[in-house]
């Protein structure tokens, strides 16, 4: 028995990850990414079956089981892309069309330019979530363009504020590749209408330059055209399965990219090869290993949002929500000139687990973050609880010093989704570092007897949301049930947390009814913090909030003494908080059953 939550967050058997991590080959999965540095792999192509066949004679060569699924997805392959100045002048600019934009059929469309100021943001996730704010302007009828990446959340202002085009100016030499619809995976009956309706381009940062300066002269007009392949297309879904020696019902599920734009070597070449590898070394350590681990490489993520996995979330989402422990993402490990894990997702009940596991793999702190609304985070809505997305990235200090803008990906190398992400990209050093990351992380949480997250740190999160949404509230509403609920919450989990059977053997019944607690408080915890959608539904790919539900709080400041818009957001936040307290009362029970209170 413990006391604290020190003793299952941070448990581990050094003997055996000492074996684990010393049983990790360079060799086989740097082979990977070199053989994938020559292969474009846009989803659904020829190309990328190929890359698919490497991973399959590799896992046939060791024997591992896997599926290979073939789902019908929706996919969008841009095609050539031209924007000009009208009139006498008529310069021509290169730009690319986004992914999932309107096509225009290579015929052009012109209308008067409009510039927009915005913000780009500074931090990875921006590159997701950052929108456009207009400060009243009327842009209807007009091709707006603005600064950033061709964003779903910049996307989604243009089109509402009724721009026939959306031109976005990107901060480098170099255009970035994207998609811009704000749906996530295929479309269902309820999403379907958020398609872009407009082209979306983007240019690279001189030419936006020279387009600025046009459109602040007066009478700018441009003329662009598109074209895409978008449709219906069978992608790959690769599952491997390593059945667990003790628990084999209860697994991790370990996933990444395995589509990119052009040759996408630290995008996601190597986080391919790390899945890769990991697989072997559990493999071939099976004996050992209690849980199942499960590794999938996803085609769709960059050119369907997220397709592949969240086709995974859908057809297998009752699997997920019995018997699923954690999601692992595993997108741009192994990147050149990396040298720290400050912008580590991780949500908070992980936190301590992913902390221990860092600092005492490489030595460095890591940073941990909120998970944005992105990077195959398909399975928020089953409530999942999940860590890491990207891996090592640059300082900013060195980002500083070598001139860089915030990307995506590709361990913050400006390469991230351009023709530039090739071989020079990737870092055999690096990867080994990051290999054995992931290697001790997966195995803790294969292996632990007590599942090693720590809700009362979730919490804890919650507390310091509600009190952020209170002081905006302030006399307008009060979010005291939710803090009450929060209060029983904790006296549970403490109990919980201090029976935590961490000497127990994984299949032992005091476990198994721990780490059923453990699950189904993720089932309860997870949705309520990152999902507005129901159960097994999608969030837009969208910012997403602390608690978004009583987030509008946030706008009472603007409401003033306005009757009816306080309201509405008094009718909102009581809906708001009804949910959460629920969540939180059963949660509460579903601690005090597994101590038998």
């Amino acid at each position: 028995m413990v006391t604290t939550t020190d003793a299952f967050t941070t448990w581990t058997v050094p003997s055996l990850e000492r074996r684990i991590l010393d049983a990790i080959d360079i060799e086989t999965p740097w082979q990977i990414v070199e053989r994938f540095s020559k292969i474009v792999r846009l989803s659904g192509t020829p190309e990328e079956r190929t890359a698919v066949d490497l991973l399959v004679a590799r896992l046939d060569e060791w024997g591992i089981p896997y599926t290979l699924h073939e789902p019908m997805c929706f996919i969008s392959h841009p095609g050539p892309t031209t924007l000009r100045l009208e009139g006498p002048d008529g310069r021509s600019f290169r730009a690319k069309t986004a992914a999932m934009g309107l096509s225009t059929d290579g015929e052009e469309i012109s209308g008067e330019l409009v510039y927009v100021p915005s913000d780009s943001g500074d931090q990875a996730g921006d590159v997701f979530s950052v929108g456009v704010s207009f400060g009243g302007q009327d842009v209807a009828g007009k091709i707006v363009m603005t600064e950033g990446f061709a964003s779903p959340g910049k996307v989604t202002d243009v089109m509402a504020a009724g721009a026939i085009a959306g031109i976005f100016i990107n901060a480098g030499q170099e255009i970035h590749e994207g998609i811009c619809t704000s749906i996530w995976g295929t479309p269902d009956l309820d999403n379907q209408g958020r398609q872009p309706t407009i082209p979306v381009i983007a240019i690279n940062n001189p030419s936006g330059q020279e387009l600025i300066a046009a459109a602040r002269a007066g009478g700018a007009r441009v003329a662009l055209s598109t074209q895409l392949e978008t449709g219906w297309r069978t992608i790959p879904v690769l599952v491997a399965e390593i059945p667990g020696a003790t628990v084999p019902d209860e697994f991790v599920l370990l996933h990444g990219h395995l589509d990119s734009w052009f040759e996408g070597v630290a995008d996601n070449a190597t986080g391919d090869a790390t899945m890769l590898e990991l697989a072997r070394v559990f493999w071939d350590n099976r004996q050992d290993i209690a849980r199942s681990l499960r590794v999938a490489w996803w085609s769709g993520h960059s050119h369907g949002r997220y397709a592949g996995s969240t086709w995974y979330a859908d057809e297998f989402g009752i699997d997920l929500a019995r018997n699923c422990v954690a999601q692992v993402n595993c997108d741009s490990p192994g990147a050149r000139w990396v040298n720290t894990y400050n912008e580590l997702s991780a949500m908070t009940e992980t936190a301590p687990m992913v902390d221990a596991v860092i600092t005492q793999t490489t030595g460095i702190t890591p940073e941990t973050e909120r998970p944005p609304r992105a990077g195959d985070y398909s399975f928020n809505g089953v409530g999942l609880t999940g860590f890491y997305m990207l891996s090592s990235t640059m300082s900013q200090e060195l980002r500083d010093e070598k001139g860089y803008y915030a990307v995506g990906g590709c361990g913050a190398n400006i390469e991230w989704h351009t023709e530039g992400d090739l071989l020079e990209i990737a870092d055999r050093d690096n990867l080994l570092r990051d290999l054995k990351v992931y290697a001790a992380s997966l195995l803790r949480v294969l292996n632990a007897s007590a599942v090693p997250f720590d809700f009362t740190r979730t919490t804890a999160e919650f507390r310091e949301t509600l009190s952020r949404y209170q002081l905006a509230a302030g006399k307008h509403f009060d979010f005291g049930k939710a803090g009450s609920a929060l209060d029983e919450l904790d006296a549970a989990l403490a109990a919980l947390y201090a029976a935590a059977p961490v000497d127990a053997a994984p299949d032992d019944e005091s476990a198994r009814r721990f780490n059923f607690a453990q699950r189904r408080l993720a089932r309860l915890l997870v949705p309520v913090n990152y999902s507005r959608a129901e159960a097994f539904y999608h969030d837009p790919a969208l910012g997403v909030p602390e608690l978004p539900d009583l987030h509008p709080a946030m706008a009472y400041g603007a409401a003033g003494d306005d009757v009816a818009k306080l309201g509405v957001l008094n009718a909102h936040l009581t809906r708001g908080q009804n949910r959460l307290v629920w969540a939180l009362i059963q949660a509460t029970e579903t601690a005090q059953l597994a101590t038998g209170r």
